[in-house]
C-alpha cells in the first residue's frame, strides 16, 4: 500500500510551495530580461562595435543587476549596465568639446545619411560623448534622466551632447555623398537635424 499520509504531509505541500515560488521567480527574471535585453545589447554594441562583447557585457549586466535585486526596475538594469561600462570605458574622462562657428554650421546643414555611416561615425566619438549621444538621441532619455544616471551635472550633460552631436555632424559631412542618401525613403536612411549653438533645455 502507499503511504499516501506521507504525500499529503506539511513537508510535501512546502517543497510544492517552495517549487512553484521558485518557478514564479524564474519567470518574472525573465520576463525582466525580456523587456530590457533588446535596449541593453543595443547600447553595449554602439559603445563597443563588436557583438562578442555586447553579448559579454549583456550578460554581466544582468548577472549584476539579478545579484543586486531579485526584481531590477529599468533604472535599476541601466545602473548595473552604467557600472559595466565603466570598466571598459572612461566615460568620466574630460576631453575639449568640439566648436562649430556659425558659417560651419551653415554647412552642416540638414543632412540625409546613411545608418550604417552614422554607426561608424557614433564609434568615433570619445566614450563619454558616445554614451551621452546613445542615451538621449537614440534611446530618447532627458537630459535629467543621464545625468541621475550617470551621476553628474544636467549642464555637463548637455555640453557634452552638444559636442557630440557636433563631431558627429563633421564626421558625416567629411564622408563622400552616395545615391542612397538622396533617397529618403529608404530604410537605410536616417536623417540628422542642425545641430543648436546652444546646449538644450528639456521641456518642463
Amino acid at each position: 500500500m502507499f503511504n499516501l499520509e506521507g504525500l499529503t504531509g506539511d513537508n510535501s505541500i512546502r517543497v510544492v510551495v517552495t517549487r512553484r515560488l521558485m518557478q514564479e521567480s524564474v519567470d518574472v527574471q525573465r520576463d525582466i530580461y525580456e523587456s530590457h535585453r533588446h535596449r541593453i545589447f543595443a547600447l553595449a554594441f554602439y559603445m563597443t562595435g563588436n557583438e562578442i562583447e555586447a553579448e559579454e557585457i549583456l550578460t554581466a549586466t544582468f548577472v549584476k543587476a539579478f545579484r543586486d535585486t531579485p526584481e531590477p526596475e529599468a533604472g535599476e538594469v541601466d545602473l548595473a549596465l552604467m557600472a559595466e561600462l565603466r570598466q571598459r570605458f572612461p566615460l568620466d574622462q574630460g576631453m575639449p568639446p568640439s566648436q562649430v562657428s556659425s558659417g560651419e554650421r551653415a554647412s552642416l546643414g540638414e543632412r540625409n545619411v546613411r545608418r550604417t555611416d552614422l554607426e561608424e561615425a557614433i564609434q568615433t566619438l570619445p566614450p563619454g560623448e558616445r554614451v551621452l549621444f546613445l542615451l538621449r538621441d537614440v534611446e530618447g532619455y532627458s537630459s535629467t534622466a543621464v545625468a541621475e544616471l550617470l551621476q553628474i551635472p544636467e549642464t555637463k550633460v548637455q555640453r557634452g551632447l552638444l559636442s557630440a552631436r557636433i563631431r558627429l555632424r563633421q564626421s558625416l559631412a567629411a564622408r563622400p555623398s552616395t545615391e542612397s542618401a538622396h533617397n529618403p525613403q529608404s530604410s537605410n536612411i536616417v536623417q540628422l537635424p542642425v545641430p543648436p549653438l546652444e546646449p538644450e533645455q528639456d521641456a518642463a
